[in-house]
């Protein structure tokens, strides 16, 4: 499943450098909204065979392969042809496409990019879709997941699944150094990463990542009530003196972290959880699936709890994925017919918590909150108690992603003792007024 979160950083920011030149691009090809936007109802069956073509890194997962052939039974009529790219492609590959007036009908896009792809008119308006439809309701999806779908007042995707960032934690190397429990503020957490790293033994507290410095950075600036912009997009906020103090905070956790590692990825760093080399780690709730298929070793030797407070409470970072259309596609209504059978709860619920060994969260408040979700995946119940927390990292300001990736190069280097994390922020800050100001 797209359970990879590792991708949602750099694949946001590649995203940003291409999407610029798509407004000229994009001459048209259908209308903002479809036939949604003049009638009303549900939006009619084709009449004739129709093929409507569906990017994504997903097509050979079993359960989207048996949703597609329980949706050909029930509208045979449209037959959906996968256009399968890896997902670190994805954004650059529907780019080149809407570049060369050949879009796929519909995709399935990591959320951080929708808002985005929406400010350049490449994407399909959903709303007048959305208000014909009895599968999707606007009103169940959670305010966190929704945020990174609108743009300008309107809905251009529709969230398909998502998660919540949280800490998981070895329960084997906490009993062996005297912890008794996960750590809940930062303060416990310093102590507990102290207490893990045993050099000696090639063993760490915690684990960063220097490519993805920004990103994991985010929680701890939330928590110690820190903004990255201001609500109009148009002010530097990550350098104030909160934002300083949790960048001191997490920059300084590099002491516990094994160093070669630091120049990896989340993902890979997953490796190092597994064998015991750090007792604490960060990651989406897709982790726990990783954890359960690739290393089942360790099973019982793991956990996974919310992350440590900070002064301002708690937050933590949410990630999804969405389901959009395309404003040149061929085949609107047709399309729309699938991403929005793909949306109702039961189909949602099948994708995410009831496929094997999925363990993303659905983004429909209803099933988010159902006792079906704890019992089919009981390791879910903290990232699910955890969304009242859940913050989205999703600015819709074109020029945040050039703007991030200054920020996450200014904290790699601070992780590597280069500068301090102080400096950092302000030479990000600088870089982004500068971008800011363009």
């Amino acid at each position: 499943m797209a359970v990879h979160r590792r991708f949602r950083t750099p694949g946001g920011v590649a995203v940003a450098v291409a999407v610029a030149a798509l407004a000229a691009c994009n001459a048209g090809g259908g209308s903002s909204s479809g036939s949604a936007s003049t009638q009303a109802g549900p939006v009619p069956e084709p009449k004739a065979p129709v093929t409507i073509t569906f990017a994504s890194w997903i097509g050979n997962e079993p359960a989207i392969k048996t949703l597609a052939q329980k949706f050909h039974a029930a509208h045979p009529n449209i037959t959906v042809k996968f256009q399968n790219v890896p997902a670190e492609e994805a954004s650059q590959k529907l780019t080149a496409q809407i570049a060369g007036g050949n879009p796929p009908d519909a995709a399935y896009v990591d959320a951080s990019t929708v808002a985005s792809f929406a400010s350049r008119k490449t994407l399909t308006n959903l709303d007048g879709y959305i208000s014909r439809s009895d599968a999707v309701d606007p009103n169940d999806y959670v305010p966190a997941f929704k945020v990174s779908t609108v743009f300008d007042k309107s809905m251009y995707g529709l969230p398909f699944d998502g998660e919540s960032t949280g800490l998981f934690y070895r329960t084997d190397l906490f009993r062996a150094a005297g912890i008794k429990q996960a750590p809940k503020t930062w303060e416990e957490f310093a102590a507990a990463a102290a207490v893990l790293t045993k050099p000696e033994q090639k063993q760490y507290g915690y684990a960063l990542f220097a490519p993805e410095s920004a990103y994991y950075w985010y929680p701890w600036l939330w928590q110690s009530g820190g903004k990255l912009l201001s609500d109009d997009g148009k002010q530097v906020l990550f350098n104030s003196a909160q934002a300083k103090q949790s960048a001191d905070f997490y920059v300084g956790l590099s002491k516990y972290a094994p160093k070669d590692f630091l120049n990896s990825n989340s993902y890979d760093g997953r490796v190092a959880f597994a064998t015991g080399k750090v007792g604490m780690y960060m990651a989406g709730a897709w982790f726990a699936g990783v954890l359960d298929g690739e290393f089942p070793k360790i099973k019982g030797k793991w956990a996974a709890a919310p992350l440590p407070k900070g002064s301002a409470g708690c937050a933590t970072t949410i990630a999804g994925d969405s389901l959009v259309l395309f404003r040149s596609g061929k085949n609107q209504d047709a399309a729309w017919k699938w991403i929005e059978y793909l949306s109702k709860p039961e189909n949602v619920a099948q994708w995410t918590y009831k496929s094997k060994g999925g363990t993303l969260l659905p983004p429909r408040t209803s099933l988010l909150g159902s006792a079906d979700l704890l019992k089919s995946k009981p390791i879910l119940k903290g990232f699910a108690q955890a969304m009242p927390c859940g913050v989205s990292n999703v600015i819709a300001n074109p020029d945040w992603p050039k703007i991030e990736e200054k920020l996450n190069e200014q904290l790699g280097k601070a992780m590597y003792g280069e500068q301090s994390a102080s400096a950092a922020l302000d030479n990000a800050a600088n870089e982004a007024k500068d971008i800011l100001a363009h």
